[in-house]
């Protein structure tokens, strides 16, 4: 435990920011599961609408530093092709 009062400030900033990066990373792997099951089940419309959220999901989460940028392109680039490799 910090013993310094500044210490403890940037103790309850790094508890709050760690609890916002977690929603963030945890609505991505939401959005990611529901365009995968969406695919799973052949509908399309459906996965084209969870596409769209997941992308904006992924995008956020990278801008705000959450993942890396790469980590989206990769996500971004493997739902994309799932959806458009439907019947």
């Amino acid at each position: 435990m910090p013993n310094l009062n500044n210490a403890k400030k940037a103790v309850k900033v790094i508890n709050k920011k760690k609890e916002q990066n977690n929603l963030y990373k945890a609505s991505m792997k939401s959005a990611i599961k529901k365009v995968e099951k969406a695919v799973e089940k052949a509908d399309k419309d459906l996965a084209n609408n969870a596409l769209k959220d997941a992308i904006v999901k992924i995008d956020k989460a990278a801008s705000k530093g959450v993942v890396q940028k790469n980590f989206a392109a990769r996500n971004k680039s493997r739902l994309t092709k799932k959806v458009n490799e439907m019947a």
